[in-house]
């Protein structure tokens, strides 16, 4: 069984219909706390490490076999405190930003939270020097995307973050830094891939569940206990 912690429940359907898209038969168990990334926000990820860890301990209880982190404000409170879980624990964004550092040294990081654009900067310079490629890392943030995804007016969020992936000039490569700015894609008419973490993070969680050698999940020691 795969567990996903999320902060905001939107993301229990999508992540349902990649599943049942791509992977029949796995057990996804969600386990959703918004108020981890209200208060990760207001104090930073830091604040937040020790509830993730007890979310992480809880789903290692309840049979989970790897844990995948959609939230790419705290993945790497995630990760970091993958020692502590016993299993493998994930960021979703990390096989995307794997992709990102491959297509091009140019990489234009789109996100709707302010809060989102330093980790995600900051992951796709840790996998570029995983790969010993130059990159240029540059971020934009979708000036009034966010107020639209909480008042609950979706397409209006997607058409912003289509809108700031078509405005985009000087980048190989275009990251949607959240996973809930994935169906964006399919309105954006940008000359360069633009590139979600969803669907590549999924499989990358369903390989760690499947018990998968840890140099196919996008990390050599992402959340893989060592010792013993």
């Amino acid at each position: 069984m795969l567990a996903l912690l999320h902060t905001s429940a939107v993301h229990v359907a999508v992540f349902d219909a990649l599943r049942d898209a791509g992977h029949p038969g796995l057990e996804l168990r969600h386990h959703v706390d918004a108020g981890l990334l209200e208060r990760a926000r207001r104090e930073g990820p830091e604040a937040v490490a020790d509830a993730v860890a007890a979310v992480l301990r809880r789903a290692v209880a309840e049979g989970a076999r790897a844990v995948l982190c959609t939230c790419s404000t705290i993945g790497g409170v995630a990760e970091a405190a993958a020692a502590g879980a016993g299993v493998p624990v994930l960021r979703v964004d990390r096989p995307m930003a794997a992709a990102a550092v491959a297509a091009g040294p140019r990489v234009l990081v789109l996100a709707a939270l302010e809060s989102t654009l330093a980790p995600t900067a900051a992951l796709i310079a840790e996998e570029a020097r995983r790969a010993d490629r130059p990159v240029e890392v540059r971020t934009l943030l979708v000036e009034g995307a966010w107020s639209r995804f909480e008042a609950g007016d979706g397409l209006g969020y997607l058409r912003r973050v289509a809108e700031a992936a078509d405005a985009v000039t000087g980048a190989d490569v275009i990251v949607l830094a959240q996973a809930s700015m994935a169906p964006a894609r399919k309105s954006t008419t940008a000359r360069v891939p633009v590139l979600a973490s969803p669907e590549p993070g999924l499989a990358a969680g369903a390989a760690a569940a499947r018990g998968d050698r840890p140099s196919t999940l996008g990390h050599p020691d992402a959340g893989v206990p060592t010792g013993g």
